[in-house]
């Protein structure tokens, strides 16, 4: 199958022999290395890179936190960003997914009924750190 025939939509049974014709290479491929760019941590962001940043939603009552002392149980202490220390719970959808570290920035959500706990829903990358730095986000 030449790349002319991908038809949008479809599905295809792609083998390590038809990604190569899709993606232009030539002859045979040596492993799946050489099928996927890898970012290092000496690249930056001078060549174009477009970096997402998730941003906190004022009208959700989201604001930035830091992540200050692992306290177990899925719980830590975060210092936000209006000053208050609360102690923050990892929900269950990031739990796994995401490990969170002591110095780590992080979206947090008060909870409304009681103001020292907050539901931490997010946790930023360094990239994504400097450009919020850089920006004046923090």
């Amino acid at each position: 199958m030449s790349p002319g025939q991908w038809k949008p939509g479809k599905f295809y049974k792609l083998t390590l022999r038809t990604l190569n014709i899709y993606r232009g290479f030539k002859g045979h491929a040596e492993g799946v290395d050489s099928l996927i760019q890898r970012k290092t941590d000496d690249d930056t962001n001078e060549a174009g890179e477009i970096i997402r940043v998730r941003l906190p939603q004022k009208r959700n009552r989201e604001m930035f936190a830091q992540a200050e002392l692992m306290m177990g149980a899925n719980h830590i202490r975060v210092k936000c960003y209006d000053g208050v220390t609360r102690m923050g719970r990892i929900k269950g959808k990031i739990k796994k997914r995401v490990w969170i570290r002591e110095g780590d920035i992080l979206v947090v959500i008060p909870w409304s009924f009681q103001d020292d706990k907050c539901d931490i829903i997010y946790r930023y990358t360094g990239p994504q750190v400097e450009w919020l730095r850089r920006n004046g986000y923090l």
